[in-house]
């Protein structure tokens, strides 16, 4: 016996699949933008500080 889901069930099936993607989708997105920003905010930092004391050594 062979099911199909071509009516209104297979829409909600596809729905609820899509749905969790792009929720999932999403919420990599943001655990990304949590845990990258760190690792370039805090270089740079570094590196602004570096070329404060290069700037103040020079005055």
């Amino acid at each position: 016996m062979e099911q199909s889901f071509g009516g209104p069930l297979g829409t909600l099936i596809a729905g609820l699949g899509m749905g969790a993607y792009y929720v999932g989708l999403t919420w990599i997105n943001v655990l990304l933008g949590i845990v990258l920003t760190p690792l370039f905010l805090i270089p740079a930092t570094w590196a602004q500080d570096a070329l404060a004391k290069k700037k103040a050594g020079k005055a």
